[in-house]
């Protein structure tokens, strides 16, 4: 959480999904509330399921505004994954409500502010996520709705095991897209995606 010298707080925000071979790109943006802590606030990478998924719903019920941003598939492979990250973190910020007047986000890059408040009040921070409260509290909202997104995306497109790893390049996800192909949703701007066969067409029967 930021704290302005005249008292005004801040948004944190963060991403989860730069990494995986398929799917979206998911942000959010917190502001916290400093009369209703929350404790346990870290990298959501370092909490165990059960315990994000605990820390999100006090996120929801005790922060004073919080946003989810999505940048797609054919997004990322459009913009590239950097961009598209940007551009999921400005959606985020832009669902607050109330807008922020000041901004912390993970890592070394700012996404576009223009026409924001917080635009000349705005730092990015590497591993901001372990050392900001907000920052960790917008990387479990992140990673926890980006999960949701990928156990769906499963019953939608099964045997590539999305609900277990997510997307990311595990050796059983690159199996099964060597077996079968990528999907509707595999980013093909990936080096992993592109080197896939594609799905073989099955030609009519010759009579």
């Amino acid at each position: 959480m930021i704290q302005h010298p005249e008292g005004l707080l801040g948004a944190g925000v963060d991403e989860a999904g730069r990494g995986p071979l398929a799917g979206p790109v998911v942000a959010a943006a917190v502001i916290l509330d400093p009369a209703r802590p929350i404790a346990g606030l870290a990298d959501s990478k370092s909490l165990a399921p059960a315990r994000r998924s605990e820390l999100a719903g006090l996120i929801r019920e005790r922060a004073l505004a919080w946003g989810i941003g999505v940048a797609s598939h054919a997004e990322i492979d459009r913009l590239n994954i950097l961009q598209a990250t940007l551009l999921a973190m400005r959606r985020a910020i832009l669902a607050l409500d109330p807008a922020p007047l000041l901004l912390e986000v993970d890592g070394n890059r700012l996404p576009r502010l223009e026409g924001l408040p917080c635009r000349d009040n705005a730092v990015a921070i590497v591993r901001g996520d372990a050392l900001r409260p907000a920052i960790g509290a917008a990387s479990i909202l992140a990673k926890t709705v980006r999960d949701s997104l990928m156990h769906q995306l499963d019953a939608r497109y099964p045997g590539y095991g999305f609900s277990i790893h997510k997307g990311y390049p595990t050796a059983a996800h690159l199996e099964a897209l060597a077996s079968l192909g990528p999907s509707a949703v595999h980013r093909l701007s990936f080096g992993p995606v592109r080197s896939a066969r594609p799905i073989p067409i099955e030609s009519p029967a010759r009579r």
